[in-house]
Order: C-alpha cells, then structure tokens, then sequence
C-alpha cells in the first residue's frame, strides 16, 4: 500500500521505543511505522537520548526516505522555523477541528474534516481560506452552518505567536561591545522588528537571543529572517563575525 506522504515532508511522529541505536515511531496521522537512527537525532554524540526522545514522546520529523509501510526520518533536519510554523498549523488543525464536530456534531463533522483533508490542500489553509472568501465553505456546508463558522471564526481571538532563535555576533576590534550594538540594532529597524513586536536578550560571551511576535507565525519568523540576512551583511562589512544557532 502506497503512503501518501512526500520526500522532505514533515510529520508529527510519537515515540515507540529505542532500541540501540534506533529510535521507533509511529507517524500520528498516517498511523504507519517509522525509524529515526541517533545520527538524525543531533550532530556529534548524544550522552542522553532521553533529551530528544522517549516513549510516549511526540516529535517533529522530516522525511528522508519511504518505503513500503515505513520511513525512515531525521529529527536534526528539521529547521527551528519549520518546527514552530509546524506546530502552530498542527495547533490551529486540532482547534479547527473542534469547531467543526461541536457545530455539526461529532460524526458528521469527522466525516466532514477527513473530505475536506482529502480534497484541499490542507484543513487549516481551507479554513484560512474563508476568512477573505466565506462563499468557499458553500462547497461543503448549508448556508445555515456557514454562518454558525463565520460567527466562531470571528468571535476567536487572534494571539500573537512568538518565534525566539540564538544568534551569536563577535568582534575582536576595541570598540567591538558598541560595535555589535549598533549593528543588531541597525539590522533590526531595517528589518522592520522595534520593541513593540520583538526583544533581543544578551546571554554570555557574544550570545544572544531574539523573540519576534506577530499575529502571524511565519511573518514573525521572516522578521527574523530578515535581521539575520541584514546583520550577516552588516557583520562581514565590519570584520565581525555573525552566526545563527541550528
């Protein structure tokens, strides 16, 4: 039976149980078996595996390789930024879900759900969708239940989502502490982060740590992104050396 799952395609995965080496899961959503060896865990050697993974844990894979009824995954792959839009989408599937089986009930709206899954790209983007074009939940759903969603969809607060990543930025000149200051806060205003919507930690010996926050998951995160191509450039030109923890 073919998986119907992509090469580099991220899954949630929990935890069966480690043997040796190997760590064994089971792909939540696909309910097919999978295995992650320790090199895909984290670079170098793992002193305590139960840092990353113990049974009963669930985690965020990309995939490497598939084969009939089984994959084989990494964990180390997978980037902080994917994990946390990973996560967030996975958050807002389970609350999407919910509203479907309170307002059409439990199996009419599981019903529901597994036919959008398979007709749309993805439930949450569906949903996304219908909030600039409500006309799109018509294909599935009476005029009266459509309304029953756009009322709940309104009424759900919109939480501001958080992405933090460790950067660290070193310079070896005399003035290099008010240096490095300038530069973080150069690249930060040009990548259009203030104090409003983000905060930047100093941690040890040239180390920091920036917390961006937006109501969106993946503009936060191109905030980010964005400071980090600035202050790399930044850096380069004023013999200070820039790098972004993995």
């Amino acid at each position: 039976m073919a998986i119907p799952i992509e090469l580099g395609q991220l899954v949630l995965c929990t935890v069966r149980k480690i043997d040796g080496t190997t760590v064994f899961l089971t792909i939540d959503e696909y309910n097919v078996e999978g295995t992650l060896t320790f090199m895909e865990i984290a670079p170098g050697r793992i002193r305590n595996i139960r840092e990353y993974a113990f049974p009963g844990k669930k985690i965020v894979c990309k995939v490497l390789s598939i084969r009939p009824n089984h994959l084989e995954l990494s964990f180390r792959r997978v980037k902080t930024n994917e994990r946390n839009e990973f996560n967030d989408k996975f958050k807002r599937e389970k609350s999407y879900s919910a509203m479907f089986r309170k307002i059409l009930g439990e199996k009419i709206g599981e019903d529901l759900i597994l036919k959008i899954k398979s007709s749309e790209p993805s439930l949450v983007d569906y949903i996304d969708s219908s909030k600039e074009n409500p006309s799109i939940l018509e294909k599935y759903l009476s005029k009266e239940n459509v309304q029953k969603i756009l009322s709940v969809l309104k009424d759900k607060k919109i939480k501001e989502k958080e992405v933090s990543q460790r950067f660290s930025i070193l310079s070896k000149s005399s003035d290099g502490i008010v240096k490095i200051k300038n530069l973080i806060q150069t690249a930060q205003k040009e990548a259009g982060l203030n104090e409003t919507n983000s905060e930047i930690t100093y941690l040890a010996a040239g180390k920091y740590m920036i917390r961006s926050k937006a109501g969106d998951l993946k503009q936060a995160d191109t905030k980010v992104r964005k400071m980090f191509e600035i202050l790399e450039k930044l850096a380069k030109k004023n013999a200070c050396v820039f790098n972004e923890e993995k």
